[in-house]
């Protein structure tokens, strides 16, 4: 599981291909790998267990959609929105008085 704040590597399509390459082909040991790439050993039977599997790990497929928006989306214009829930407490007291 992640720690907050940690940084995640992410490796150029290239370099998947060299690496999965030596690997699978080539027989070369995931440790020698790791030392040669600086890439865990663990990513790296990671990358190769998926690729058996019929995915495809040379394209980064993470999603980033959860946890706050960027700044730009979060532009509110807050005198606006207090015009709106004014007019709507009227129409709300007024809905109550006809009652």
């Amino acid at each position: 599981m992640a720690k907050k704040g940690q940084k995640f590597n992410s490796y150029s399509e290239e370099v998947k291909a060299e690496v999965l390459k030596k690997y699978l082909e080539e027989y070369i040991p995931s440790s020698r790998l790791e030392e040669e790439y600086g890439i865990p050993q663990k990513t790296i039977r990671n990358w190769a267990g998926k690729l058996k599997q019929g995915k495809d790990v040379l394209v980064d497929h993470r999603q980033f959609s959860s946890g706050r928006p960027p700044k730009d989306e979060d532009k509110i214009d807050y005198k606006e929105r207090y015009e709106i829930l004014k007019k709507y407490q009227v129409f709300l007291k007024a809905q109550r008085e006809k009652k």
